[in-house]
């Protein structure tokens, strides 16, 4: 399973910017391994005076960035999973500005975002493995377009990459 095999009907347009951040010989499960210890890398490193941080008034903290990249992992496993299975009811969208208002993620410590992350990665990694290239290739619907389980997965991957730039581009 790689990032070039999906094809342009297996997703919506709007997350192109997501799919271009990975390279086209990426493996699905290679990615999620080592994409795992690259975020672990990254949030680990920044300086604590950074983790409450935003760049501009009414824009997130890097600590509310982490939680809505952990809370954006949550959904799209539980939409993989679903379209994986076969089930034919439309997914909803979700807003994730309500998730990060009612997240607390600025309370929480750095470490315990890492270990959030960590464990719902290792969910999403087992849920993969689990999956045959049919359930993988298999197109369903969320937020009002079709998508393939394969397509949530890697876009899933590519949203940590766009998130980790900005990070670096305007909060450091």
């Amino acid at each position: 399973m790689y990032k070039n095999e999906i094809k342009t009907q297996e997703y919506n347009t709007y997350y192109e910017v997501y799919l271009n951040k990975l390279s086209d010989d990426l493996g699905l499960l290679d990615g999620f391994q080592k994409g795992k210890q690259g975020v672990v890398d990254f949030f680990s490193s920044l300086p604590e005076e950074k983790h409450n941080f935003a760049y501009a008034d009414g824009k997130w903290t890097v600590k509310e960035v982490f939680q809505h990249l952990i809370d954006t992992e949550r959904v799209f496993m539980y939409r993989c999973f679903r379209v994986a299975r076969r089930d034919a009811t439309p997914l909803a969208g979700f807003d994730q500005d309500d998730f990060i208002m009612t997240s607390d993620a600025n309370s929480k410590s750095i470490e315990l975002l890492l270990e959030e992350f960590t464990s719902v990665r290792d969910s999403f990694t087992v849920l993969l493995k689990t999956l045959t290239p049919e359930d993988i290739e298999f197109i369903g619907e969320a937020s009002g377009f079709p998508i393939s389980a394969r397509a949530i997965a890697f876009i899933n991957l590519g949203h940590y990459l766009w998130h980790i730039d900005v990070i670096t581009e305007r909060y450091l």
